[in-house]
């Protein structure tokens, strides 16, 4: 331990001032410094090396004041242009394409477009697989540019919009149940067909059913029965020629001599059928097809 010395005088005396017997040395000297400057120095390169590491990932990412790479900030989004890959869920609000080009969605297994409510639950999806489209909600409407509805699907119907629906298959279409609509109408130059190939087919209509052919016939072929029934009025055939050519012709007991001209006849069940024409009827005398 030092000891410090104190010594008074009084004015006119002088003393001689003790030396000092020890001497301390202020500072870092020796290995010591040797290290210190060695951790600095390790600091600097350390400091140079992250900075341009730094100035590197900034120039290949492309950093910039409004965004990076391909991606810019703007008021109104995010703007991404060219090609990008998502490795996860995108959630956004809405996505479009600029104005001079399309918007592609493309994955190599399927892509999906989910809408969720406030409570995250799923309330519409759709589903673009390799095979098939599948959607999945209350409603599906397709809409011109003019918001007007072309089709129309929800569990109770499908209404198409459009003002003319036009099937070009060649098997035509199938329907399993039946269809409501105010017209039937065939291509131009093309034959139109309506056929129940193992059940039965009706038509039904309120104010009545037209069925015209402007440069053709009509057929109407049945395996079984061809029935005309109308309730409150009359069936009338108006044309200039009715030809029945597969009517029974009625006999009578005795040969008579026939000039090629016929009566047609009605049996008590609504059967029709020939009798040679006389001056008078003659049904009565060929009624035994009615027998």
């Amino acid at each position: 331990m030092v000891r410090e010395q104190y010594t008074t005088t009084t004015p006119g005396t002088s003393l001689e001032r003790p030396k000092n017997e020890y001497v301390y040395k202020i500072g870092i000297y020796g290995w010591r410094k040797r290290c210190l400057y060695l951790f600095v120095l390790l600091l600097l390169i350390i400091l140079v090396v992250n900075f341009s590491l730094t100035i590197w990932i900034l120039k290949v990412m492309w950093f910039s004041p409004t965004g990076m790479g391909h991606l810019r900030v703007t008021k109104e989004g995010l703007r991404l242009e060219g090609e990008s890959e998502f490795l996860f869920p995108l959630y956004a609000k809405e996505i479009h394409s600029r104005v001079d080009s399309s918007l592609l969605l493309q994955s190599t297994h399927n892509v999906t477009v989910n809408a969720r409510n406030s409570n995250g639950e799923v309330t519409g999806r759709l589903n673009v697989g390799p095979k098939m489209v599948e959607f999945h909600g209350q409603q599906f409407q397709i809409n011109s540019k003019d918001g007007k509805p072309l089709f129309t699907v929800d569990e109770n119907e499908v209404v198409i919009g459009t003002d003319k629906l036009r099937v070009t298959g060649p098997e035509g279409a199938l329907f399993e149940h039946s269809v409501e609509t105010p017209l039937v109408k065939a291509e131009a130059f093309k034959q139109l067909r309506l056929e129940s190939p193992t059940r039965s087919l009706r038509m039904d209509a309120p104010r009545g059913i037209n069925i015209k052919a402007q440069a053709g016939n009509i057929e109407a072929l049945s395996q079984m029965d061809i029935k005309l029934h109308s309730s409150d009025g009359v069936l009338l055939l108006d044309a200039e020629t009715v030809r029945l050519p597969k009517l029974p012709e009625g006999t009578r007991g005795g040969s008579s001599n026939s000039q090629g001209l016929y009566e047609i006849c009605v049996c008590p069940d609504g059967k029709l059928y020939l009798s040679v024409a006389g001056v008078g009827s003659t049904c009565q005398e060929y009624s035994r097809v009615c027998q």
